[in-house]
């Protein structure tokens, strides 16, 4: 029995590497795989369990193909470990941190992955995005608009999406993500 993919995406500063890691014991429980994302960033600015990496380092295992899925956003390369590949074949589901906009790419070659959307209320965000202080305020509601405009086009072109809004309690975050996850016999 081959695994499931569930590719959690959101907007910076929806929660998703909170809700990753409030989630994980459980996750694990369940025996499914949360991946530990390759990032061209310093380990102290990368906000979640990742691998930090060089710009020169990353290229490399690019071209070793040590990507199953590899993205640049925001400035920064992303790379999801090819590892994933077998632990799909081997029936664990595997949860990613993905990317919105490596979204159709991901789905080319995970025709069947599940795809939970982390949102938002725009006040919340907004009030994240600007304790974060890592943009401008105008950058902040640029980033806003583009979020709401992405999240519609979503919505519309996917009825199979799982939605998880993020804007109360993470417990309640998790909770829900576990319960859906239950019905999409993903992690059971």
């Amino acid at each position: 029995m081959t695994g499931r993919l569930i590719y959690l995406i959101g907007p910076s500063g929806s929660g998703k590497d909170s809700l990753l890691d409030a989630a994980r014991e459980a996750l694990a429980a369940r025996g499914c795989r949360i991946v530990r994302r390759v990032i061209t960033r310093s380990a102290e600015a990368t906000g979640e369990a990742a691998q930090a990496v060089s710009v020169e380092r990353f290229e490399a295992l690019q071209a070793e193909g040590a990507f199953a899925l590899d993205w640049f956003a925001n400035g920064l390369h992303y790379g999801i470990p090819v590892e994933i590949d077998q632990w799909l074949a081997e029936g664990h589901d595997v949860l990613i941190n993905g990317s919105r906009g490596h979204l159709p790419q991901a789905r080319a070659r995970y025709p069947h992955m599940s795809v939970v959307l982390l949102t938002v209320d725009q006040a919340v965000l907004r009030e994240r995005l600007q304790r974060r202080a890592r943009e401008s305020a105008e950058d902040i509601e640029t980033r806003l608009a583009r979020n709401a405009q992405f999240t519609q086009g979503l919505l519309a072109d996917d009825p199979e999406l799982i939605v998880l809004d993020n804007s109360g309690p993470l417990e309640q975050t998790v909770g829900r993500l576990m319960q859906h996850l239950e019905r999409a016999d993903a992690c059971a």
